[in-house]
């Protein structure tokens, strides 16, 4: 956490108040860990555009460069009208000029993010490097068919985690996405047939859409939108931490979902739906 409609919702919220004009950035003693590259000075640049790939927020800058900002398991940008008083914010822009939303603030409590601020050149270098994003019309129930035949012997639960496969895709979405697809956690990508990567895509899409129009899925102490609300999607989760099939509760039957260990993450499946 945030994946992919975590970090979207984020473009979505803070694209209005731009064009942003830095007209000062400072940088917490702390974020020694989470500043990987600083090609330049940031300050009078302008954020003219944000925009996402996979789970990587990259803005676009003015006269040139641009900034490209993975949120890691804590990370989250937001916009204030004042400094905020935050023990977690270790990256602050301030643009004097707005009445409105002239502060912005990274803020990241395990400090497991990545921030870059890179010149056109060293931007191109990175982003030639990053794999199809899973909203991208090129991801297509054929990419996914090729990736499987790639690599026939992957658990499919833990092979969705795999960011250069399937970039955008985290925890609870995996399981989400094989529950809806009906397909069991412990298959191998090898055996899914055509019709079930179909399935697996449109559960994909599902899956995103619902999760983005509820502005992310926050679980407890976790993820807060630009505003610093909680997300709603839990509501629209089926199996992920939950204790019965929302799916078979639908058609008013009752099963236990059941939670398994993979790859070291928590996997929830319900026995009746995913086979």
């Amino acid at each position: 956490m945030p994946e992919l409609p975590e970090v979207e919702t984020i473009k979505q919220q803070l694209t209005p108040i731009l064009p942003f004009k830095i007209e000062a950035a400072m940088f917490s003693p702390l974020t020694k860990r989470i500043v990987k590259q600083i090609d330049f000075d940031l300050t009078n640049f302008t954020i003219i555009k944000i925009r996402r790939h996979a789970k990587w927020l990259i803005f676009d800058l003015k006269p040139y460069g641009h900034i490209l900002s993975h949120l890691g398991m804590s990370g989250s940008w937001q916009m204030s009208h004042a400094p905020l008083d935050e023990k977690h914010g270790h990256i602050e822009f301030i643009d004097k000029s707005k009445k409105d939303f002239g502060v912005l603030t990274y803020i990241d409590p395990r400090r497991f993010g990545h921030f870059y601020l890179l010149t056109d050149e060293n931007f191109k270098l990175k982003e030639d490097k990053l794999p199809i994003d899973i909203t991208s019309p090129d991801f297509d129930v054929n990419h996914i068919a090729e990736t499987f035949f790639m690599y026939p012997n992957k658990p499919i639960k833990p092979f969705l985690l795999d960011q250069k496969a399937f970039p955008g895709v985290g925890n609870y979405m995996a399981s989400e996405i094989l529950a809806r697809a009906g397909i069991l956690p412990t298959r191998l990508s090898g055996d899914i047939d055509a019709h079930e990567i179909e399935k697996m895509k449109a559960a994909m899409d599902i899956v995103v859409s619902g999760a983005i129009e509820t502005k992310g899925t926050t679980f407890s102490g976790g993820y807060r939108d630009a505003n610093g609300s909680k997300g709603e999607g839990v509501k629209h989760l089926v199996v992920f931490y939950q204790n019965y099939c929302q799916m078979c509760l639908e058609k008013e039957k009752v099963t236990k979902v059941i939670k398994t260990i993979q790859g070291g993450r928590g996997t929830y499946h319900c026995p009746v739906c995913q086979l």
